[in-house]
C-alpha cells in the first residue's frame, strides 16, 4: 500500500492545542520560535541514528528518515515563506505537495547522517530568520494558496507544530 496523502487542513493548530502531539500554540512567542527549532535538531539526530530509521512501521506510514527529510524541507519552505512575508505586502504562497516531494526526492533512499546534517543546518537557518524578525513585523500577513491568512506569528506556530508533530510521529 502506498502512503496516503494527508489532505487535512492543519491551520487549526495555530489556535488550539494538538490532542496528538500536545503542541500548544499559546506558548509560541517571537522569542520561542528560534529556540524551539534549535532544540529540535538534536532530537532528530537521535532519531536518525536509530538502526531502523529507514524502516517504515507499516506500508502506509513514512519511516523516520522520510519524516526527517520532510522536516528538513519544511524548514527551508517556511524560511522562504517568512522572507516573502517580510519583503512583500500580503504575499500568497504557492502550494507545496509534500507527498510528491517525498517521491520525487526519494526521501527513503537518502543517507540518514547527511539528512541529519542538512536538517540541523536548515533548522538553524530558519531559527535565525525567525530570531531576526523585528517585533513590529510579527503581525505582517501572508496567504496560503487556498486563501487562508497567516501572520508571521501564526506562521511560526504552524511551522513549530509541523516540527513537533513529526517528532511525535517518530517517537522522539
Amino acid at each position: 500500500m502506498a502512503i496516503v496523502p494527508d489532505t487535512k487542513d492543519w491551520m487549526w493548530v495555530t489556535g488550539r492545542s494538538c490532542p496528538d502531539c500536545g503542541f500548544d500554540p499559546a506558548g509560541v512567542t517571537p522569542a520561542t520560535v528560534g529556540a524551539a527549532l534549535r532544540a529540535a535538531a538534536p532530537r532528530w539526530d537521535q532519531v536518525l541514528a536509530r538502526p531502523q530509521a529507514r524502516e517504515r512501521p507499516d506500508e502506509a506510514t513514512w519511516s523516520a528518515l522520510e519524516y526527517a527529510c520532510h522536516v528538513r524541507d519544511v524548514c527551508g519552505l517556511f524560511r522562504a515563506r517568512l522572507d516573502l512575508m517580510l519583503e512583500q505586502d500580503n504575499p500568497t504562497f504557492s502550494n507545496w505537495d509534500a507527498d510528491a516531494a517525498a517521491v520525487q526526492d526519494r526521501y527513503g533512499e537518502q543517507d540518514p547522517a547527511e539528512v541529519s546534517r542538512q536538517l540541523a543546518a536548515a533548522a538553524t537557518a530558519a531559527a535565525a530568520a525567525f530570531d531576526a524578525v523585528p517585533s513590529e513585523q510579527w503581525q505582517r500577513p501572508g496567504l496560503r494558496s487556498n486563501g487562508t491568512a497567516f501572520t508571521v506569528m501564526t506562521l511560526g506556530a504552524y511551522f513549530l507544530h509541523e516540527v513537533v508533530h513529526h517528532m511525535y510521529d517518530v517517537g522522539a
